[in-house]
């Protein structure tokens, strides 16, 4: 019996800028967790959406919702982002990514830098995002799946959706030292 050809395509630059771009736009996204004491079934509800400065993505979410409840139990989860327009919504980009979601101390600096570049992308959240029961989750990507639209399926893992942060200096153009990147 021959072998199917693989419906996935290599994963290569173009396809990891798509995905970011497809994770970094998404305002909220679906969340899937498994629900404590459902024999595994899964529970998937809508969060809003924040990144970190290096790509990962985060949620503010209250203690009182099922997924926040689920979490505390199991870290696992899975987001889909991608937005629909016209047109069938299957041709559209799309990204699922399988995650490990770690809760952020509040009295950590990643908290307060968290909490400022949230507000700054969903300002409404300064209503609610200093009540007790809120809580940042960092959701650590593992690996992810990506329809970049009609026969452009990639499987990339959570370094393909990381931003890398380079440093570098402006070295005056005499000098021969090399850059720092």
């Amino acid at each position: 019996m021959a072998d199917k050809p693989s419906v996935l395509r290599e994963t290569d630059d173009e396809a990891r800028k798509l995905a970011r771009i497809i994770l970094r736009s998404a305002r909220s996204a679906a969340i899937a967790v498994i629900e404590p004491g459902s024999d595994g079934f899964p529970f998937v509800s809508r969060v809003l959406l924040g990144i970190d400065t290096d790509g990962t993505p985060v949620i503010l979410v209250s203690a009182l919702s099922a997924h926040t409840q689920a979490l505390s139990a199991d870290q696992r989860c899975s987001l889909l982002t991608g937005e629909i327009g016209k047109g069938d919504p299957l041709a559209h980009a799309r990204l699922t990514v399988q995650c490990e979601a770690g809760k952020v101390d509040r009295d950590s600096a990643a908290h307060t830098r968290i909490r400022e570049r949230f507000i700054r992308r969903h300002p409404k959240a300064q209503l609610y995002v200093d009540f007790p029961d809120f809580a940042f989750f960092r959701l650590t990507p593992l690996k992810a799946s990506m329809n970049g639209g009609f026969g452009r399926a990639y499987v990339l893992t959570g370094e393909d959706l990381m931003i890398r942060l380079r440093r570098s200096r402006i070295l005056p153009q005499w000098s021969s030292a090399p850059s720092i990147t």
